[in-house]
């Protein structure tokens, strides 16, 4: 069985701060972080210095927010009408609400 290795993260990265306080920041720590241009990163205290990570303002999952069937509105009242067509209406639909 074949396994896929992924590549390590070397420990020790250095960058150089410019005059104006600016670092590139190295591509191995880009790839590893998951930033790209316009990412914004948070800079933590921590004991002994800072965590630099990706800051994720948005939520993750509101990419997905209103994918579905198109046409079926969102809520439980889309879900039960769209059911209802489904698979035909009778009376006992009205006891489950």
């Amino acid at each position: 069985m074949a396994t896929a290795t992924k590549a390590l993260t070397p420990q020790v990265v250095r960058a150089k701060v410019t005059s104006k306080g600016q670092v590139t920041i190295p591509v191995e720590v880009r790839k590893a972080l998951g930033v790209k241009s316009g990412d914004r990163l948070r800079f933590e205290a921590q004991e002994g210095g800072f965590r630099v990570v990706r800051d994720m303002e948005e939520n993750p999952f509101e990419k997905w927010r209103g994918i579905g069937i198109p046409g079926v509105e969102p809520g439980v009242k889309g879900v039960r009408d769209y059911l209802r067509e489904l698979r035909g209406y009778d009376e006992f639909d009205d006891d489950l609400a």
